[in-house]
């Protein structure tokens, strides 16, 4: 429950594609109708609305301060288990994490945990030791050949940052849909060195008069640091920036 008015937050992936007719359960198993506000699946955040206005929401942590360490719970229903709980730490911080497929994929600067995560726990809280919430739960490691929904938690965990959840929904329930930063280039997804590389052919792969253009980049530039982190490669750099809000001023290299 993200606020007094009704809204829920819960991952564009638990919604997508099951129509308007949206439940949401409350724990004393009381049942809401509900509707979708927006959702946007670069993010995997989804913001629902009931018509209750009696639901305690809960408080939204700072998720620039999580550290590495920090204890932490995973709230949710996994495998259809209702309000369960477990607990583990913060195992790292701004994991760059790319999950769906190419019809539906996002880009998550993720928080990373060993607290078990399993299918159900999606959209779920992970907070902090005084009940804030840090992150939204979204996605879990899964190990080379496991068959599709045959996944279960192996201790690699991720969650939306707080800070993204709270401005994303923000911009859903505004004005139905968010806003995603770019620097307009296009990138070379067959390049394998270090970086990312700008694509040296093709359809304006420097966006004239975009962000990128207007710092200098040509095709054919490898961008090997983005806001003071070294780039792996393109999947990387794209979290990088959706990390990032729009007008926002930041050095690459």
């Amino acid at each position: 429950v993200f606020d007094t008015s009704g809204h829920v937050i819960t991952n564009n992936h638990v919604v997508e594609g099951v129509g308007d007719e949206i439940t949401v359960v409350l724990t004393d198993g009381s049942a809401l109708e509900a509707e979708i506000v927006g959702s946007d699946p670069a993010y995997d955040i989804a913001v629902l609305k009931v018509e209750r206005r009696d639901l305690t929401p809960l408080p939204m942590g700072d998720s620039a301060a999580v550290v590495v360490g920090d204890e932490v719970l995973a709230m949710g229903a996994p495998l259809g288990l209702e309000s369960t709980v477990t607990s583990g730490i913060v195992s790292a911080t701004n994991r760059p994490v790319v999950a769906g497929d190419s019809s539906s994929r996002s880009y998550i600067n993720a928080i990373q945990t060993d607290a078990a995560i399993n299918p159900g726990n999606s959209g779920g809280p992970l907070i902090d030791m005084s009940g804030r919430v840090i992150g939204v739960n979204s996605a879990i490691a899964t190990p080379p050949g496991s068959a599709n929904g045959a996944a279960g938690n192996i201790g690699l965990g991720f969650a939306i940052p707080a800070a993204q959840v709270v401005k994303t929904a923000g911009q859903l329930i505004d004005t139905g849909s968010a806003q995603h930063p770019v620097i307009g280039v296009m990138l070379d997804t067959s390049y394998s060195g270090p970086g990312a590389r700008v694509r040296a052919d093709g359809d304006e792969p420097v966006t004239e008069g975009g962000p990128a253009d207007k710092a200098g980049v040509e095709p054919g530039d490898v961008i090997v640091r983005f806001d003071g982190r070294t780039v792996q490669g393109p999947d990387d750099l794209i979290v990088a920036i959706r990390s990032k809000s729009v007008g926002d001023t930041v050095q690459m290299t």
